[in-house]
């Protein structure tokens, strides 16, 4: 290589530079669908079904509904000087108190489904016994006894 007679400027070196050093190269060829590499975890949230992130999302939604009330009643904690811990622990318990059963009652009530229809066919002598039978049950330690 010979050595140049004339000094070049900035903007020609930049350009012949360029030309001699590869500064980046893009692999066209296709990808397999399906290799060897075992899958490596993604940043983020994990993989999970639809039904799932939106149970996340509105519980995330709902933590953040919780900070207006709480710092409204560390307001009222701070502006009265005196906080008893008792009551502290009654207001807060108060709606989990009150969720819990209403919670209960509504998954019952999703899973309950009307009572089938019974038909009883029968062939022949059929017998009815139709007893009654009473029962008493009392005191503290309970003893049942039934009469015919």
């Amino acid at each position: 290589m010979t050595e140049p007679t004339a000094p070049m400027s900035e903007e020609v070196a930049t350009e012949t530079a360029r030309e001699i050093i590869a500064t980046a190269f893009r692999d066209n060829t296709p990808v397999p669908r399906h290799g060897d590499t075992p899958p490596v975890p993604q940043p983020g949230r994990p993989p999970m079904s639809q039904k799932a992130v939106d149970a996340s999302t509105v519980m995330l939604s709902a933590s953040v509904a919780t900070i207006p009330p709480g710092a409204l009643a560390i307001g009222v904690m701070l502006a009265s000087g005196y906080a008893d811990p008792v009551v502290i622990g009654m207001i807060a318990a108060a709606p989990a108190a009150l969720a819990v059963p209403i919670l209960a009652i509504a998954r019952l009530l999703r899973g309950a489904k009307p009572a089938p229809d019974i038909h009883h066919h029968y062939e022949g002598t059929v017998y009815q016994d139709q007893r009654t039978v009473t029962s008493s049950t009392r005191g503290v330690w309970a003893k049942t006894n039934n009469q015919q």
